[in-house]
């Protein structure tokens, strides 16, 4: 059996006339939590919708173990959807609201039961089967929700940004539960989503999307350390994104100081983007940094402190439990591993080559 259990081929999309999937491919794996992660409109719950048969393609197929399901309805494909909205039916109890798919299937009442046993203590709402889901908080609706597409027991758990509408505690207890969740049950978790931190707590595997087109995927370590283009690197975390100039190899000049760094293969004297993350930027003094600045913003986020520093019209951003005082001169040094350098894209949405 391959390992593959779901392929898009050459998905393309439009609405309205416009492009929301272009040859789009997508490849998910046996018992994987993958991500698609990127801004509204970028595409991505049109792919869910594709997959689990809620919109149909334009063009291209989607294939499950092999088999071309393009065009099966979606109560025939062995997915299931959990949306923001819960959709919960009011007039039925939770362990009813449950049992609902499991009933169209025509299960026994005993294999009902014990599978409504399993699927409340999954999501640890035991002891909840009889009440009301309009007696219940956002983060237990969604529990119930998650544990309706749990019991039909589907290779692929399609996830449409089901946590959006909780609270930042909550969706935290929550990030935490899916995770346990996915391990227990052993299914393919696609998951949607706009927030970065979210996707890379959860996932195995990120694809970062952008204007219908893949930018860039891999692992949240891969993905956060070494982004492909300004436009993940941006999105991905905090970023400090400037232009630069490719000296040569291992040399970047940054607003006119040559800087080592660890990059070779951009040529000789080459415009190119330069990435520095907050975190990696240190403040020391004037005279041991590469760059001066001066100091415009310092703002105490709990674990660290924000700092701005303004160098010759740039505003870099720095992440430092150090704080130094606003108008003070320092300076600015990052090691050389800590430098990233980028291409710079023909356009916004230029498609990364992703590594083979």
């Amino acid at each position: 059996m391959s390992d593959v259990i779901l392929q898009l081929d050459s998905i393309s999309k439009k609405f309205d006339g416009k492009d929301i999937l272009k040859d789009f491919n997508l490849e998910l794996h046996r018992n994987e939590f993958v991500t698609l992660l990127g801004p509204s409109g970028c595409g991505k719950s049109t792919t869910l919708r594709i997959i689990g048969g809620f919109v149909k393609p334009d063009s291209g197929r989607v294939l499950f173990d092999g088999t071309d399901i393009t065009n099966l309805p979606p109560e025939k494909r062995n997915v299931n959807t959990v949306f923001q909205k819960y959709s919960l039916f009011p007039h039925m109890t939770v362990a009813e609201n449950i049992a609902f798919g499991l009933k169209l299937k025509k299960k026994s009442s005993k294999y009902i039961a014990d599978k409504i046993d399993y699927a409340l203590k999954l999501v640890n709402m035991e002891g909840y089967g009889g009440r009301n889901p309009e007696s219940l908080s956002g983060g237990q609706q969604q529990r119930v929700a998650i544990a309706r597409a749990i019991v039909n027991e589907p290779e692929i758990l399609l996830l449409d940004e089901p946590l959006g509408a909780l609270d930042l505690k909550l969706r935290h207890d929550m990030q935490r539960e899916l995770i346990k969740i996915k391990k227990e049950v052993g299914i393919t978790f696609l998951y949607v989503t706009h927030d970065q931190e979210e996707a890379l707590m959860m996932s195995d595997r990120i694809l970062v999307m952008n204007k219908g087109i893949i930018q860039q995927e891999g692992s949240s370590k891969s993905i956060y350390d070494e982004p492909q283009n300004a436009f993940v690197a941006d999105f991905i975390g905090e970023s400090n994104i400037i232009d630069g100039i490719m000296v040569k190899d291992l040399l970047v000049k940054i607003q006119g100081v040559d800087i080592p760094c660890v990059d070779t293969g951009f040529g000789t004297n080459t415009p190119v983007d330069v990435v520095i993350r907050p975190e990696d930027l240190e403040v020391v003094s004037k005279e041991e940094g590469f760059l001066k600045g001066t100091v415009t913003s310092v703002i105490f986020k709990g674990a660290y402190y924000e700092i701005k520093v303004l160098s010759d019209g740039y505003e870099w951003m720095i992440q430092s439990v150090n704080p130094a005082p606003v108008g003070e001169v320092v300076g600015l040094t990052v090691l050389p591993d800590n430098i990233q350098i980028m291409h710079k894209p023909a356009s916004d949405d230029e498609e990364v080559v992703r590594d083979e």
